[in-house]
């Protein structure tokens, strides 16, 4: 007997090999995913240009690193001693701002330099709502918790939702045309404004989500659905209940490898996680000769594993190892 329901995946397992060059973007929901893939010593960029939540920001920013778009100074404001670029996310903000310039500057030619080269591109929407500044009348990726009278709010509508995904997609495939691309509606919960705008926003993402998918060739990941349906208990949600609990990611990433990688490439993500903890694990209660000769095992099963796939010796857990 079944006591729950369980969400079909249309499976693609041409779609990610473990190789590949990966790129994410979106909510915060990319980070979690992104994570994982960088313990399993994949090829990955996660957010160039911070989270990014509603469609309009991540089509700014796709626009911006294809362009290679430079930030200008007078593109930053200052609030708090603090200059932000309402474009970026706050990890970019600095209180030095031509040092801020600088940083975002270099990760846009960073992901244009990667995007050109990418086998698979993610891109997860968070929220229908977006944020308007009222000077300008631009959509903002970011407010920086400025007050909140220099903003106004709406709801994008279905159509907008497709035809900006559809707008980036036919821009992505012009500067890449063998780029893969995995559209994902993020199960976190956006509630400031309550649980049924949050519904509402969901809802239109996932119409515009679906309009595109069936109009093109990119595949829809139910992340969503899965969080919601599949796992819908709050034991696995973070203590905040609005963010997915790292069991209930870790079940994502499971059921994204089975939907979307062949034998061998779930076969590698395997090896690749148990080294990856092994370069994390620091041993107790050993001496100098067991720590010794644990360091000297450690380094013939990163040698092995480099000579077997060789790309990940490019992945910052291996290049720190090595650098050593």
């Amino acid at each position: 007997m079944e006591f729950r329901t369980t969400v079909r995946v249309r499976e693609h397992h041409d779609l990610l090999g473990h190789s590949d060059r990966v790129l994410l973007m979106g909510s915060c929901f990319s980070d979690n995913i992104g994570t994982r893939m960088r313990q399993a010593l994949m090829r990955v960029m996660v957010s160039p240009t911070g989270t990014l939540y509603n469609p309009l920001s991540i089509g700014a920013a796709v626009d911006r690193i294809i362009d290679g778009t430079p930030v200008e100074g007078r593109d930053l404001v200052e609030h708090g001693g603090v200059w932000n670029s309402y474009d970026f996310h706050s990890r970019f903000s600095l209180t030095d701002k031509d040092l801020a310039v600088e940083r975002m500057n270099a990760r846009v030619t960073q992901a244009r330099e990667f995007l050109a080269d990418c086998e698979l591109l993610t891109l997860t929407l968070g929220t229908a709502i977006v944020y308007r500044l009222k000077s300008t009348g631009r959509v903002v990726a970011n407010c920086h918790k400025q007050p909140s009278g220099l903003f106004t709010r709406e709801m994008m509508m279905v159509q907008q939702v497709s035809d900006e995904l559809s707008r980036v997609l036919e821009r992505l495939h012009r500067f890449n045309p063998r780029l893969r691309v995995v559209i994902t509606v993020s199960p976190i919960r956006h509630i400031a404004d309550g649980l049924d705008r949050n519904a509402l926003s969901k809802a239109v993402l996932r119409v515009g989500a679906d309009a595109v998918c069936n109009d093109t060739d990119c595949i829809y990941f139910p992340a969503y659905e899965i969080m919601t349906d599949e796992l819908r208990d709050y034991r696995f949600y973070a203590a905040d209940m609005l963010h997915p609990s790292d069991v209930a990611v870790d079940y994502l990433w499971q059921v994204l490898q089975g939907a979307y990688m062949d034998d061998r490439a779930v076969q590698a993500v395997a090896r690749c996680e148990r080294v990856s903890r092994r370069l994390t694990h620091r041993p107790l209660g050993m001496g100098g000769a067991a720590a010794g000769r644990f360091a000297g095992d450690t380094r013939t099963v990163v040698n092995n594993l480099i000579a077997e796939y060789p790309y990940i010796a490019e992945t910052p857990i291996i290049k720190d190892y090595l650098e050593q």
